[in-house]
């Protein structure tokens, strides 16, 4: 990645430094450098070009050749060779410089500007249009550079040359806060008012590098209440961005990775382990927090002036719909709710959420990827040009495919609504701009009622279907660099399976040509279909029925006391009459399941609400596990339930029963492996799925096995959950007989 990022300039600045003559240049290859000099300074030079590049570079080898010296007196930056087929890295959206950050104290004419940046921060896949990246072809087209931004621009010698963005109070982009009624333009009167506001205990509208947010005091109860009740979420955590490293360890527990994700370049949200409380509303009653530090001009300026430690910034809109890049649509949605709404004149061309990270076994595990990473590819060995993957429904990210680098979108959504899908051909049609990809053919999921799938048939592309667990293992697969035949574990909600239910359970054998099925989890029918995500107690009755029908005794079950009766009765006919009750193998449901039995959680208020309570119900050092059966490829969990029922009869088992079904399914998984491996001879594993978001699940199973010494394949940095999903599709499809 050398793009908008000041690599040419660095390595420019870096031959001065050293005395090195010669030239350096952008090529179908990567970047050419040509040094000459005396040996010991071309190679310290040679030595600190990876030491010392710009934070946002991507460096995947450094070659040297022998040259033949041609005395060239001085180092310049010759033009880029050019090429309507080059592929050209798009670097991510950066945050803000520790140089800004001190420029923005002391430099005259960016005196407390809130977009100051340069070559090694600021915007860039937010605002751009299409390659090559200038400024004309990004949206700080509109802004004249004035006279000394324009002479910074073109020095070389200058941390500003050729950064696109480059601006300041005289000639940039400016705010403008909407409150009570009024205008305010003037900066420092916007930042004061905002900080009151905050203080006051009111929300305010934000607009961030890639959308809106919506901001208030962490610490205030009120002020949250009326942020989860006006933006119609009625339970999912809200992020929480602190004022800085030390302040965020009064209240999180935070290790070395963790703090190097937490102050790296891209600023993820990092989920982390609570030891102080925010508001009650914040994160809803669980021991985490999803925290993350100051990332643009204005969060610094903004916690300069504020008492406060820590403020929630969330995604600005409502449930299940993008964020909000518009200014009128935000001011239309949010002022008449919001203290206030502060936007700016700058345009956000490419919607970019924040991204959510966590650290399991002391890596990076990608659970939203969005702004940082997105647009970055993934580099593979197969030749991918022109295949499109369309991704899955919920959580979903497309994928476009030039020569071996994958390139997965942003974070679209759930694709359940006109607004998310609207956003997801927007992107996906930028993208095949801005990559310059000509399809010729599109990867899809299994299922006919996706709208992802209904865009690829509709696209008139060839249209490869792809069955939803494959496609997981596959990115596995891709993301390691892994091509021979893995055991597979895919663990998550829903995907439909080849013969007509819904899988989500599975045991596989896989390579990118083809699987097949070993086992699964057991099959559990689900009384109203899709409504059993939203009322986990249906998964739990109709897993007691397969114990008991005794409706004396399952109208004793403490999970039901809320379940009017004659709805269990309907529930539980629906299930003996098997009337829209799919069978499905899904690890996702089976948690929904035995967490309502528990009576963690009966009605889920978000997505996967009932599976991450259970884990937080769960007593990490107690090995009690309840029995499972493995005989013959059959997994046998009756044992299991029947104890789980038994334990749910006895108030305060909660823990006990989040305990022993996890450690269970750690020693099913273990037990299941290490069979197929014994039958096959494979010791590669790869696990992939939403369920290995779970981070006891994952961290345990990880373990297990590598102590059985298996090759453990893991997700690192594209999502296991189904925002990962498309990068296996697209390797499936381009493996295909007849697709390379």
């Amino acid at each position: 990645l050398v793009q908008g990022i000041g690599f040419r300039p660095f390595v420019y600045r870096l031959a001065m430094e050293k005395g090195i003559t010669g030239w350096v240049k952008n090529s179908l290859t990567g970047v050419e450098i040509h040094a000459e000099g005396p040996y010991a300074s071309v190679y310290s030079f040679v030595q600190e070009i990876p030491l010392k590049a710009p934070v946002a570079a991507i460096i995947e080898s450094i070659t040297p050749r022998e040259a033949i010296p041609n005395g060239y007196a001085d180092f310049s930056i010759h033009p880029s060779t050019q090429d309507v087929d080059q592929i050209t890295l798009v670097s991510p959206d950066i945050a803000v410089c520790p140089d800004c950050l001190d420029d923005l104290k002391h430099q005259p004419h960016r005196l407390h500007y809130p977009f100051i940046n340069c070559t090694n921060c600021g915007p860039r896949f937010s605002i751009i249009r299409s390659l090559p990246y200038d400024r004309v072809n990004t949206t700080m087209d509109v802004f004249a550079m004035c006279s000394r931004c324009a002479a910074e621009y073109g020095d070389i010698s200058n941390r500003r040359f050729h950064a696109q963005p480059v601006a300041c109070n005289d000639c940039g982009p400016t705010y403008q806060l909407y409150a009570s009624g009024k205008i305010e333009t003037r900066f420092e009167a916007i930042l004061e008012k905002t900080v009151k506001l905050i203080e006051g205990g009111k929300v305010v509208a934000l607009k961030g590098i890639g959308g809106f947010h919506l901001m208030c005091d962490a610490l205030n109860s009120n002020a949250v209440e009326t942020l989860r009740r006006n933006k119609l979420r009625e339970k999912k955590p809200f992020a929480v961005m602190f004022r800085d490293i030390a302040t965020l360890r009064k209240y999180a527990l935070v290790n070395q990775e963790e703090e190097a994700l937490l102050m790296s370049w891209r600023r993820p949200v990092v989920i982390l382990p609570a030891i102080r409380d925010l508001a009650p509303g914040v994160s809803s009653g669980f021991p985490t927090v999803g925290a993350m530090l100051p990332y643009t001009p204005f969060h610094y300026l903004f916690f300069e002036r504020t008492v406060l430690d820590a403020v929630v910034l969330t995604s600005g809109n409502f449930s299940d719909e993008p964020i909000v890049i518009s200014n009128e649509e935000a001011i239309r949605l949010f002022g008449h709710w919001c203290g206030g709404v502060l936007v700016y004149n700058r345009e956000i061309h490419n919607r970019n959420d924040d991204s959510v990270t966590m650290v399991i076994n002391g890596k990076e595990r990608m659970i939203r990827r969005s702004r940082g990473y997105a647009p970055l590819p993934v580099k593979i060995a197969a030749n991918v040009e022109g295949i499109v993957a369309a991704g899955a429904e919920l959580v979903n990210c497309f994928a476009a495919g030039r020569k071996n680098y994958v390139f997965l979108s942003q974070h679209i959504g759930d694709l359940k609504n006109f607004e998310t899908y609207a956003f997801y051909r927007e992107s996906l049609d930028r993208f095949l701009h801005l990559f310059r990809v000509r399809p010729r053919l599109i990867a899809a999921d299994l299922h006919p009622d996706y709208l992802s799938t209904q865009y690829a048939i509709e696209s008139g592309l060839p249209v490869v279907r792809i069955q939803h667990h494959h496609a997981h293992i596959a990115s596995c697969m891709a993301e390691n660099n892994v091509e021979e035949p893995v055991i597979g574990v895919a663990f998550d909600g829903t995907g439909l399976g080849d013969d007509g239910t819904i899988w989500g359970g599975e045991f596989m054998l896989c390579d990118f040509t083809g699987y097949r099925r070993i086992t699964h989890l057991p099959y559990i029918a689900l009384p109203g279909g899709d409504l059993v995500t939203h009322e986990p107690w249906r998964t739990a009755l109709s897993m007691v029925l397969q114990i008991t029908e005794d409706e004396d005794f399952i109208f004793r079950l403490p999970f039901l006391r809320k379940i009017t009766p004659d709805t269990v009765r309907l529930v539980k006919a629906a299930v003996e009459k098997q009337i829209n009750t799919p069978l499905s193998s899904s690890a996702g449901r089976w948690f929904d399941g035995v967490s309502a039995l528990a009576g963690i959680c009966t009605e889920a208020g978000f997505h996967a609400e009932a599976p991450m309570r259970l884990e937080a119900a769960l007593d990490r050092g107690n090995a009690f596990a309840y029995p499972f059966a493995y005989e013959g490829h059959r997994i046998d969990l009756k044992e299991a339930v029947s104890a789980i029922i038994a334990d749910s009869m006895v108030q305060g088992n909660g823990g006990r029963i989040a305990t022993g079904f996890h450690n269970m399914l750690i020693g099913l998984i273990e037990k299941v492996v290490s069979e197929i491996s014994e039958e096959t001879g494979i010791r590669t594993v790869a696990l992939s799925g939403g369920s290995f978001q779970n981070r006891y699940l994952s961290e345990q199973v990880e373990n297990r096995l590598s102590q059985a010494d298996f090759r453990v394949l893991i997700h690192r940095n594209v999502p296991c959950n189904d925002g990962g999903l498309a990068l296996g599709q697209i390797m499936i499809a381009a493996l295909k007989p007849g697709n390379q």
